[in-house]
């Protein structure tokens, strides 16, 4: 019987290293984000290792696949315009957050929405922020796990190099103040820790450990990213993943699952 966890497992890190991808430039539809991440580390004279995870933000693939919308085309419905009356907010955003959802799950003093991808989130997680002073919202990539897939096998090609790649975005919490980042898209690594049937340094047999590890590196990497200094893509360096056909979805707690629904 292993009586702790063995140190050399993957899973781990020796020293952890989150690098910001500087020199990107304004993402326009039908941009590859892996030749813009490559050529803007060239720049730098620095290169993809192999072992890195490379974290982007939503909000640059969604720009680079044209989730875009113009507001000013948006007629919003008797409903949004009646909600946001009550609370203050852009009619517009709230049409374009019910046209996303799949459910409402709340809507008091914010529209609660559960997406077609199954996130639970503020205005189905369409975005104004740091796109063009609130003209134009960003929605989410139709499928995140794809989007991340694809730059996933573009990095392979200009590099040689098996490089996971998580899509992130900022979500509000349940009973906590604040944002944080949480990843919607997922390749190339397996999402969640799986410790059960393990035993702790004590020798304590873990029966529930299960670590979401794809939303710890996406919060890494928003810790570097920031929410106003323009930099869409992080390299995570030094931390050992657990290489397999993990997706996004898969952090998706099922309703039959969720305590709260």
């Amino acid at each position: 019987m292993k009586s702790a966890l063995d140190p050399s497992d993957v899973g781990g890190y020796a020293e952890l290293h989150a690098m910001p991808v500087w020199g990107m430039g304004e993402i326009s539809p039908g941009d590859s984000i892996a030749d813009l991440i490559v050529d803007a580390l060239a720049l730098g004279g620095l290169r993809l290792h192999a072992g890195d995870i490379v974290v982007v933000k939503h909000k640059m693939v969604s720009k680079a696949e044209g989730r875009m919308v113009d507001l000013d085309t948006v007629k919003p419905s008797a409903a949004a315009k009646r909600f946001a009356a009550r609370n203050g907010s852009d009619a517009r955003v709230t049409e374009l957050a019910l046209r996303e959802a799949r459910r409402v799950v709340r809507k008091q003093h914010v529209l609660i929405t559960e997406t077609a991808h199954g996130l639970v989130c503020a205005n189905s997680g369409i975005d104004v922020s740091n796109v063009d002073g609130g003209k134009t919202a960003v929605l989410l990539p139709l499928d995140p796990d794809r989007s991340a897939s694809r730059i996933m096998q573009k990095l392979k090609k200009r590099t040689t190099l098996h490089i996971p790649v998580i899509i992130a975005d900022s979500f509000g919490r349940a009973w906590r103040e604040g944002l944080h980042e949480v990843a919607i898209g997922v390749a190339g690594m397996l999402p969640i820790h799986d410790y059960r049937g393990q035993y702790d340094c004590y020798g304590y047999k873990m029966h529930s450990s299960e670590e979401c590890v794809a939303d710890e590196l996406a919060c890494v990497a928003g810790l570097v990213c920031g929410k106003r200094d323009a930099i869409p893509a992080c390299i995570i360096r030094g931390y050992r993943y657990r290489r397999g056909n993990g997706s996004a979805r898969r952090i998706v707690r099922p309703a039959t699952k969720d305590l709260f629904r």
